[in-house]
């Protein structure tokens, strides 16, 4: 008959929730590939965050939230005077790391950028390392940060490889909050039950939706969005290690959990997945092989779909630059992530708005030869009529193969293609990207281009002789390992 009761045996923790712990607690890292891609990641994200700090509309929302706080053993943040209790430092690491859209990528049925995940990581082991020397004991090393990193990296990115939030209308950020609630917890010193009560409570957190990242509705939230997961996460791993009790079937629940409350329902026509669809699924055991696979924005801030585009733009530049007002059309041939994310017409009102459209990350290479972080600033947009002008003779078509091969793991490309029709019949050549320099292909070419960027954002903070000598102590893979958090994040302070 049926019970108009509920069985209140307490289950065990969800398969999923105890694999990302065992895998946090348990795992040996022995890839060297992995190793040292972590470090030049790192370079890379710092980077990142530091020329952030030249944009007013991001560095308004830096500091402690109420002025004078004072905070013992306080995480800096890389860049300023700020000295931040771990949670809001995780915020505002995280907030200068993604704003300008600069920073490292993963591209699969989710996407995202693990290197938001640096938020947590370096945020508590600051605060860790003064409090343990406070103590008489070792600090934390960067080594210790960088075993983080490829942890985050790879429990985001896993998760992320045939499980579409998006296509349920979740943002990406979501699993920014588990990983790095997994490794701060391993961090602050969580055992296997705290840890699986500190994964738990990021599951059954409230998720943010994709609205700010979408036409006609993106905005600047997107560029703060994973520092304020990252800080959610610290926070809900201190909640854990304090001996908050977990909840089990966070994903699995009948009625109340998040496979039936948040992943039931296709975002394209709102019909409802089996039980079995609503699992997440799984392509690889978790290791080290997001780390070692991450792609690099390296030549241009701008979305990731759109990079290969970008390089076809600047290489027909010399074609074009002067025949632009003699252009009828602009055929971009691309993949169908770029169509539903980045592909959009009318009007663009906001950097974050322009820095996600395929067309204008077109036009500007087009036109000047390059794309840079000012190139999507109100003023520039508004003196230069002809970037729309462009934006109106482009023509976007999906090319199956380009779309096959983005999902192919053995490829995992970001092919785009450009071709231009002049008024009088006449065209350029077809210029066809088909991975970019960021690549794990294009590894030997592009880890020079990395640290040159690397060097030029930090001389946007720093004078000549500590940017040097920052450099100099990463690019020293033993002396980096070995080197105390604290001791790393005074040569990031001012």
């Amino acid at each position: 008959m049926p019970s108009n009761v509920d069985s209140n045996e307490r289950p065990d923790y969800d398969p999923e929730i105890q694999a990302i712990a065992d895998y946090v607690l348990n795992y040996r890292i022995d890839s060297q590939e992995a190793w040292n891609t972590a470090r030049h990641c790192l370079m890379d994200t710092l980077g990142c965050g530091l020329l952030a700090l030249r944009f007013p509309e991001c560095t308004k929302h830096l500091g402690p939230l109420v002025e004078g706080t004072l905070v013992p053993h306080p995480a800096r943040v890389p860049g300023t005077s700020h000295r931040l209790d771990p949670v809001k430092a995780a915020w505002d690491i995280g907030c200068i790391v993604r704003w300008l859209d600069y920073n490292d990528t993963w591209l699969a049925a989710e996407w995202g950028h693990p290197s938001d995940n640096l938020g947590a990581i370096l945020a508590l082991a600051d605060h860790l390392s003064q409090k343990k020397m406070a103590q008489g004991r070792a600090p934390l090393t960067m080594k210790d940060v960088l075993d983080a990193m490829i942890r985050a990296h790879e429990i985001q990115g896993v998760l992320a490889l045939e499980n579409a939030f998006n296509r349920v209308g979740l943002d990406h950020v979501v699993l920014v909050k588990v990983a790095s609630t997994a490794v701060a917890a391993k961090m602050m010193g969580a055992n296997r039950e705290q840890l699986l009560s500190a994964i738990s409570h990021a599951w059954v957190d409230g998720q943010s939706l994709r609205t700010y990242r979408h036409a006609p509705n993106a905005g600047s939230r997107k560029s703060w969005a994973a520092g304020d997961a990252t800080s959610r996460a610290v926070r809900l791993a201190d909640i854990a290690l304090r001996g908050e009790m977990g909840i089990p079937g966070a994903l699995t629940a009948k009625q109340w959990g998040f496979y039936d409350v948040l992943f039931s329902k296709t975002n394209k026509d709102q019909q409802i997945k089996t039980e079995a669809e609503r699992r997440f699924r799984f392509q690889r055991e978790y290791g080290s092989y997001v780390m070692e696979n991450i792609l690099f924005k390296l030549s241009f801030p701008a979305e990731f779909h759109a990079q290969t585009a970008c390089e076809a733009a600047v290489t027909l530049h010399p074609q074009v630059k002067d025949r632009l007002d003699e252009i009828d059309r602009i055929e971009l041939t691309t993949h169908d992530s770029a169509i539903r994310i980045i592909s959009k017409e009318g009007k663009l009102a906001n950097p974050a708005d322009r820095d996600h459209c395929l067309q204008y990350m077109v036009a500007v290479p087009l036109i000047f030869g390059e794309l840079t972080a000012e190139h999507y600033e109100d003023d520039f947009h508004a003196s230069h009529p002809r970037i729309d002008s462009l934006r109106d003779k482009m023509i976007v078509r999906e090319d199956k193969q380009y779309s096959s091969d983005y999902h192919d793991p053995d490829k995992r490309s970001i092919a785009n293609a450009i071709q231009i029709v002049f008024k009088d019949g006449s065209r350029t050549d077809k210029v066809a990207v088909e991975y970019p320099i960021g690549h794990r292909r294009r590894r030997e070419e592009g880890i020079p281009v990395l640290e040159s960027k690397f060097r030029r954002n930090l001389l946007t903070s720093f004078p000549l002789a500590r940017s040097e000598k920052i450099l100099e102590r990463c690019q020293d893979r033993d002396g980096l390992e070995a080197m105390p958090v604290n001791d790393f994040m005074d040569m990031l302070a001012l």
